[in-house]
């Protein structure tokens, strides 16, 4: 957390008072948030990471494993490259931030911290054709930030699968014949029920004083493409003793931005975020997101330079919890099995578990989803291989990079086949969406669910 703390004057006063004055600064220096010189520097090279990487083992070139990025970020950083060279947006837009390399580096490298500041830099400052900006400024800036009209986006993909237009577009092919990737953008697009998860629902506040208070996170795409992830989220945490009430002026959490290098609309939207919280309303912030945690529990090194809200985000902070996290830190009550029937029916349930990127490498939380689908009774858990490597999701990535994050979750898809289960549970919006399209394309019978919806349908046997 040191290195992210530094300011731009501390980069100066560095550079006016140590050996770090021999190295040429101004790639560095011409732009705001550049990482940390040092930070860059403890990468030893020592190849511990590139096992990990899941775009170097398909690739197999250097510049796309963790350390020949960041030996292209220093590069920068010492004016040996120039920041708007093709070959270094490349590499670095190539990867998905998927921050494996930092569980397995011993050198603690902040990977994610590097990857996210260098891409802010080339937004900075790299030149963009028109219908690229015109892109990035409709997405980021006109869309995203507005609960309304991505809800009348959703609006629209639920009447066009509906209507039937869908599957009249998808026989013609017609997609394939346009320019860019709308037909895998397209083909990507999950089942949309039309009944969003509603910040607003009455149903979902309560005044009993006497009742601890969580405040939920419900994301942005997840309250639309997932709506039932979060309403059974709430009624776990409301089985499990506690009110529930959602802030109808929270927003999109901002991940997406920060990973494409819009730092600035990140922070803007975490600013939204910590004004829509009462934080002495609640006893947690809770969030059923791997992705939205993530960013979520950075928004101190977002904000760390903001006098006006640099001390809410630290306090916001501590109290944001991911839904296992928070509820294995209780006395969980028991799910039910009636009559000795789980949720499987008359035999086990055979469930395999995909790690989610930002809930293991970001946020450290291995064990802890484990340990709820264990408490189900009628389940039978297996653990499938690489259950830490990503599925090829990551943010927008299978948007960006279509055909190495198909070959990415072809290859999740044969792990996953391979246990033999019934259902592949994992804790992301992206991941959900990415391995439901992998089983669906493959003709594959295997559900892909929450790990929280399993343990909602089974507290809801008891009734």
């Amino acid at each position: 957390m040191a290195a992210r703390g530094l300011t731009w004057l501390k980069h100066v006063i560095a550079w006016q008072n140590s050996d770090l004055r021999d190295k040429p600064m101004a790639a560095r220096l011409r732009v705001s948030d550049a990482p940390d010189y040092e930070a860059i520097h403890r990468c030893i090279r020592c190849g511990m990471c590139l096992p990990h990487c899941p775009t170097y083992r398909e690739l197999g070139v250097e510049m796309d494993s963790p350390r020949g990025r960041i030996a292209l970020i220093r590069a920068v950083a010492d004016g040996r490259l120039e920041l708007n060279d093709l070959l270094f947006e490349k590499h670095l837009y190539q990867c998905l931030d998927c921050r494996a390399c930092e569980t397995a580096c011993p050198s603690g490298v902040q990977f994610g911290y590097l990857m996210e500041h260098a891409r802010g830099q080339i937004e900075q400052s790299a030149p963009r054709p028109g219908r690229v900006r015109l892109l990035r400024w409709l997405v980021f800036d006109q869309l995203f930030p507005f609960p309304a009209r991505l809800r009348a986006l959703a609006s629209l993909l639920h009447l066009y699968q509906r209507s039937g237009i869908q599957a009249l577009v998808r026989r013609t092919g017609i997609l394939k014949s346009l320019p860019g990737n709308l037909a895998e953008m397209e083909a990507l697009l999950p089942a949309l029920s039309g009944r969003f998860f509603n910040p607003a629902d009455s149903r979902l506040q309560t005044s009993d004083s006497q009742t601890p208070v969580v405040a939920f996170f419900a994301g942005c795409v997840q309250s639309l493409a997932l709506a039932e992830v979060n309403r059974a989220t709430v009624r776990v945490l409301e089985r499990n003793g506690y009110q529930v009430i959602v802030p109808e002026a929270q927003v999109c959490c901002g991940a997406l931005h920060a990973h494409a290098g819009e730092r600035d609309g990140a922070r803007a939207l975490a600013r939204r975020n910590l004004d829509a919280f009462d934080l002495d309303q609640v006893d947690a912030i809770v969030v059923n997101a791997a992705g939205c945690g993530a960013i979520l529990k950075e928004y101190v090194d977002l904000l760390y330079e903001d006098p006006a809200y640099a001390a809410k985000a630290a306090a916001f902070v501590s109290k944001v919890k991911d839904i296992h996290e928070f509820l294995i830190g209780l006395p969980l009550v028991p799910p039910p099995s009636p009559s000795g029937r789980g949720v499987g029916g008359e035999g086990p349930l055979r469930v395999t578990y995909q790690d989610a990127c930002h809930l293991l490498h970001a946020q450290r939380i291995k064990d802890a989803p484990r340990v709820l689908l264990r408490s189900i009774r009628g389940i039978e858990l297996v653990e499938m291989a690489e259950a830490d490597w990503c599925c090829g999701s990551a943010g927008i990535y299978n948007l960006t990079q279509p055909a190495l994050s198909g070959q990415i979750l072809a290859r999740k898809v044969v792990n996953i086949v391979e246990t033999g289960a019934d259902v592949v549970a994992v804790g992301n919006t992206g991941c959900l969406i990415q391995l439901k399209h992998g089983i669906e394309q493959a003709g594959l019978k295997i559900r892909v669910a929450h790990p929280i919806e399993l343990l909602d349908e089974a507290y809801r046997q008891e009734k």
